[in-house]
């Protein structure tokens, strides 16, 4: 029993190690630059460990965004206001838009990549093309559920799209690139306030 915990705890060790090995090579490098070996040698473990724990590096890269967007979901549901619950709607959408620029400026073109891997893989005729990437559809929801709230005489459902969608275009991937993820957090404000200070809103 000792034996398998151990064995646990080395591969709980090893995800950590390889996750944030990836993180920081994403600092300077597209994640199609970054290969399997390289993170292994960042990480400090066996090339088949990479492989055998994530499959490829698609498989790697949803693993590290799917962590960091665990991290944001937590905050969202269990955390403090105005990102957890408590604040207005206004005050939390804002607030989560903040914190989603945070996650993909930490990353830099990670959800760029995610994102072209989903809308560039077959759906079901009754998805949306984005629906079945899970951080994108709980990222929605949250947004969509939001924007519902302030104003409820909006297509909520398509604005939350329309705002995710922003983080999806080489310009902004080259912003990102280029270190200046306040001046995209302050731009998707810029879109947002508007929308939710209109007549069923209420301004600061």
């Amino acid at each position: 029993m000792a034996e398998v915990r151990r064995e646990r705890a080395d591969a709980a060790r090893n995800r950590r190690a390889i996750l944030r090995a990836t993180e920081e090579l994403l600092a300077g490098h597209r994640p199609e630059q970054i290969s399997m070996e390289q993170v292994a040698a960042a990480a400090g473990v066996g090339k088949g460990t990479v492989f055998h724990r994530f499959g490829n590096r698609m498989g790697l890269m949803l693993a590290l965004m799917q962590e960091r967007a665990l991290d944001l979901d937590e905050a969202v549901r269990t955390g403090p206001p105005p990102l957890g619950p408590g604040a207005p709607p206004r005050e939390r959408l804002l607030a989560f838009l903040d914190a989603v620029v945070a996650v993909v400026a930490r990353n830099k073109s990670l959800l760029a990549a995610l994102g072209h891997a989903v809308t560039t893989t077959p759906q079901p005729p009754d998805q949306a093309p984005r629906g079945a990437h899970p951080v994108y559809r709980a990222w929605h929801a949250h947004l969509g559920g939001l924007i519902a709230e302030q104003r409820p005489d909006l297509d909520a459902e398509l604005l939350a799209h329309v705002l995710l969608g922003a983080l999806h275009s080489d310009p902004v991937l080259r912003l990102l690139e280029q270190g200046e993820g306040q001046r995209l957090a302050d731009a998707l404000r810029a879109l947002a306030i508007p929308l939710l200070d209109g007549p069923a809103g209420s301004a600061d």
